[in-house]
């Protein structure tokens, strides 16, 4: 990292990710919550970056923005949440233009955040309750119906250090990262449930560009786009976000000998077929067979137990229901039971 920060800001020229000079410049203007966005000029050309919706727009197509996070394991940056009063941006926890104060901070709301991207949090302010939309990022009062933005950046430079149990805090990378990197894998879970790597050119990102970025850092979070959509991946959970619409998706990293997690390989499911028995789901591209394995189940289960996944066995989709534990064909809508099994 150029720079020597704690931050680093990349341009994908359709090719590769670029470092920005000066990228400060960028991350001073970012950390205001007022700003909308910045202007810069490079050798490409003028360029316009929108920082709410992490967009650039410039003389090239297809350009993409990114804001890396690279901290050690016991540092966390320190993370404002502001709305727009009718004459500033004011952080809550603070007093307000009309005098009110908010119930709760920043970090309550930021910790409310990483615990569920897409849900919201509500809270009072005087005699009013409101409830902050993380997905729409708006804050809306349930007495009047009143909207208004919210804003979640970064502050300047701030970072907090945790020294109780730091040591060892990280071990070391090899030292061959690049050799290193190409031996693991990258994948999500895809729509119709089946494990799908991260790879260019539809992704910003592909497997060893995120690797390398993990032994960087195993518990930051990285800012890619995949087609028309920005997304952040967690290393710290393992899971990526739809930075539009809030969708969760499972994010697994696997090495050349299929590494698994032993709670996810112990985790044994079944559905209870038509002849009564009850029979595992095995994955497989045969006529009849199914697109996940138990191992891809469970993943989902741990990722949102109360949620569902969808699949395909044969010519059909389904979806498989966790808090009712059943199956159900999309086409007949016949439903079958389903069991989780510890072994």
């Amino acid at each position: 990292m150029a720079t020597g920060n704690h931050f680093e800001w990349q341009l994908f020229d359709g090719q590769k990710w670029v470092s920005i000079t000066n990228d400060f410049v960028i991350e001073t203007h970012y950390c205001q919550p007022g700003a909308n966005g910045i202007a810069i000029n490079l050798s490409m050309g003028a360029l316009n970056i929108d920082f709410d919706e992490m967009t650039v727009d410039g003389p090239l197509r297809n350009i993409s923005i990114r804001r890396n996070i690279l901290l050690s394991p016991n540092q966390k940056q320190e993370v404002g949440w502001y709305y727009k009063d009718n004459h500033r941006w004011c952080e809550y926890g603070a007093q307000g233009f009309d005098g009110r104060t908010s119930s709760i901070g920043s970090d309550f709301i930021e910790q409310k955040y990483n615990s569920n991207p897409s849900g919201s949090v509500q809270f009072t302010a005087g005699n009013m309750t409101y409830n902050v939309d993380f997905i729409g990022m708006t804050q809306t009062n349930l007495s009047t119906n009143m909207s208004r933005k919210v804003r979640r950046r970064p502050k300047f430079n701030a970072i907090v250090t945790s020294y109780q149990n730091s040591l060892p805090i990280l071990a070391s990378p090899s030292a061959n990262p690049t050799n290193s990197s190409s031996q693991y894998i990258w994948e999500f879970m895809g729509d119709e449930g089946i494990w799908t790597e991260y790879q260019k050119p539809g992704c910003s990102l592909d497997s060893t560009e995120i690797e390398r970025l993990y032994q960087l850092n195993p518990e930051c979070q990285v800012s890619f786009t995949s087609r028309r959509f920005s997304y952040t991946l967690y290393f710290g959970g393992m899971y990526q976000v739809n930075n539009k619409y809030g969708t969760k998706r499972a994010v697994r990293r696997t090495g050349g000998i299929q590494q698994t997690n032993s709670a996810l390989s112990q985790a044994r499911w079944q559905f209870k077929d038509m002849d009564g028995n009850w029979k595992d789901y095995s994955k497989g591209g045969s006529r009849g067979r199914c697109s996940v394995a138990s191992q891809d189940i469970e993943a989902q289960y741990q990722l949102d137990s109360t949620g569902t996944m969808s699949f395909r066995a044969g010519r059909f989709s389904y979806e498989l229901d966790f808090s009712d534990m059943t199956q159900t064909n999309q086409s007949t809508t016949t439903s079958r039971p389903v069991r989780r099994l510890q072994q």
